[in-house]
C-alpha cells in the first residue's frame, strides 16, 4: 500500500501502540486521536463521550481506524461500569463515524474495533464470521458496536469490524495478568480448564490490522484469533512449558465467581472461534501455535 494518511483512536492502548508503531516504520502518516488538547501535529483531539472529534483533523485521512474503548476486564462489572464499557464503544464509534460520513471525501476504510464475545459462550462447537451473536451483555454490545459504523459505511467507506480474541502480549488485557504469575510460579487452569480459549499473538492482531486496512475487497467481520482455539487446560500447560514453570495451582470456578462477580463468565466461558474469513483471504498467521505466539511476546 501507497504511503497513506490514517487516523487511529485508542492508539496509546495495547493493540493501537503496536499499530502506529508498524505504520509509522513503513511510511505512512498516522494521526492520534486524543482526549486532550494536541501537542504535537500528529495530533487530534476528540472527546466521545461527548461526541465530539475535530473533524478537520479527520480531513484527507484514507483509512479511520477505531481501538478506543474502556476495558472489559480492567475492574468489576457493576451497572456503572457496564455503562461505561458500553458508551465508550457506541459513543466513540457513532463520533468517528458520523464525522467521517460528513467529510468532503470519506476515508476509502472505516475500521472498527469489536470482539469475539459476539458469540457468546459456544462451548464446544467451533464458530466463524457466519455466525449469529449469542445472548447477554457482550454479544449485544458488540452487535450495537458494529451497528454504530453504520453512517460511515452508507458514505461509501469500506466498513471492516475486527472481531478480536484474547491477544497474547506481555503487558496489558488478560494475558498481561497471567504472565507474571505464570513467571512466578502460581499459574493453573482456571475452573474445570475445558473451556476453549480463542488467542491470537499481537504480532498477528497488528499484521492482520494492517492486512484488512490494505485489501480493497475486504469488508464486513473478521475474526481476528488463531486458526486452532485451545482449552484453558492446554493453554495452560503450554505456557508452563515455555515458561519453564510448574502450574500446579487452578481457581475454582466458584471462587472466580466470588471474586470477579458477573465477569467471570468470560474467564470460564467457552469461545471456540475460528478465523475462517482471514484465511480464506490468504492472511498468514506468523504465530499460529500457542507457544510460539508466547515465545514471541516474550521477545
Amino acid at each position: 500500500m501507497e504511503a497513506s494518511r490514517i487516523a487511529v483512536a485508542g492508539a496509546s492502548g495495547l493493540i493501537g501502540t503496536d499499530l502506529v508503531r508498524s505504520l509509522t516504520a513503513d511510511g505512512h502518516e498516522v494521526v492520534r486521536l486524543v482526549r486532550r488538547t494536541p501537542r504535537a501535529d500528529d495530533e487530534v483531539e476528540w472527546h466521545p463521550e461527548r461526541q465530539y472529534v475535530d473533524a478537520v483533523g479527520l480531513s484527507g485521512c484514507d483509512a479511520v481506524v477505531n481501538l478506543a474503548g474502556a476495558g472489559i476486564a480492567d475492574r468489576r462489572w457493576s451497572d456503572d461500569y457496564k455503562r461505561t464499557i458500553r458508551d465508550s464503544r457506541l459513543l466513540g464509534t457513532a463520533t468517528l463515524a458520523e464525522a467521517a460520513a460528513a467529510l468532503d471525501r470519506p476515508p476509502r476504510v472505516f475500521l472498527n474495533g469489536s470482539a469475539m464475545g459476539f458469540y457468546g459462550d459456544t462451548g464446544t462447537r467451533a464458530v466463524d464470521e457466519s455466525a449469529p451473536p449469542g445472548d447477554g451483555f457482550l454479544p449485544s454490545l458488540c452487535v450495537e458496536w458494529e451497528e454504530a459504523a453504520a453512517p460511515a459505511q452508507e458514505a461509501g467507506a469500506r466498513t471492516v469490524f475486527a472481531r478480536t480474541g484474547l491477544v497474547v502480549a506481555p503487558k496489558g488485557g488478560a494475558w498481561g495478568r497471567l504472565f507474571p504469575l505464570f513467571k512466578a510460579g502460581l499459574g493453573g487452569k482456571m475452573g474445570d480448564g475445558r473451556q476453549y480459549w480463542s488467542y491470537i499473538a499481537l504480532h498477528d492482531h497488528v499484521a492482520a490490522l494492517r492486512f484488512l486496512i490494505d485489501s480493497e475487497s475486504l469488508s464486513g467481520p473478521f475474526n481476528l484469533t488463531a486458526p486452532e482455539p485451545l482449552t484453558n487446560a492446554e493453554i495452560t500447560a503450554a505456557m508452563g512449558r515455555v515458561l519453564h514453570r510448574p502450574t500446579l495451582f487452578s481457581v475454582p470456578a466458584p471462587v472466580l465467581r466470588a471474586a470477579l462477580g458477573e465477569m467471570a463468565s468470560e474467564v470460564l466461558g467457552s469461545q471456540r472461534v475460528l478465523p475462517t474469513r482471514l484465511l480464506e483471504s490468504d492472511f498468514t498467521f506468523a504465530f499460529p501455535g500457542i507457544e510460539e505466539a508466547v515465545r514471541a511476546a516474550q521477545g
